[in-house]
């Protein structure tokens, strides 16, 4: 495996691990010592992309990654994460059992896998992806994001209290019922006898 730092055509791997539909690979240079990582993956069978204007094009993995390292540019997004990224729409694409598919089909996997990752790219993603005619567009696209943001984090805050804690002031407000109905139907009952009695 060439070195992409000093073209040294040997190296050696530290790590591998499974990556979705192939191995991820964690190599060292035997040259000058960099890092790199590959991945391996069975060649699968033609997936072609249907454009906007009809034509037929061979899925790109690279145009795929290109187009998404721009939406993150100075975003911090690793490019580890783009390659996860990818992988995971692939080998969604490759699942599907289409041996055609549409490119707003996987534009629309890449946004929803950008507002979840970073609302920067995710919304530069969307301004490219979506052609839009004017910075209101832009807003509003903005704004729909910060209002499923605001909605996903509150549903996804963490508990006022632990589960324990819960139990306890349940067990607390049982307690306290039980009490105040002793202590209602004893006053009753005393009204009774006293009303009785006269």
């Amino acid at each position: 495996m060439r070195c992409p730092y000093c073209g040294y055509e040997d190296s050696r791997v530290i790590d591998s691990r499974d990556a979705g539909e192939g191995i991820r690979r964690r190599r060292q240079c035997l040259e000058c010592g960099s890092r790199f990582t590959t991945y391996e993956r069975a060649q699968a069978t033609t997936l072609l992309v249907i454009k906007k204007d009809g034509r037929r094009e061979e899925f790109s993995r690279e145009k795929l990654i290109a187009g998404i390292r721009k939406a993150c540019a100075k975003r911090p997004v690793s490019h580890e994460t783009i390659e996860e990224l990818v992988d995971d729409i692939e080998a969604e694409l490759h699942k599907s059992g289409r041996g055609e598919v549409a490119t707003s089909t996987i534009g629309d996997m890449v946004m929803e896998r950008l507002r979840q990752l970073d609302g920067v790219a995710y919304i530069r993603f969307a301004s490219v992806y979506r052609a839009f005619a004017d910075i209101e567009e832009v807003r509003e696209e903005a704004d729909a994001y910060a209002r499923l943001k605001l909605l996903h984090d509150s549903t996804t805050q963490l508990p006022l209290f632990s589960n324990s804690e819960l139990k306890t002031v349940a067990s607390e407000a049982v307690n306290r019922r039980a009490s105040n109905h002793g202590r209602e139907e004893n006053e009753r009952k005393k009204q009774a006898r006293t009303s009785s009695s006269q």
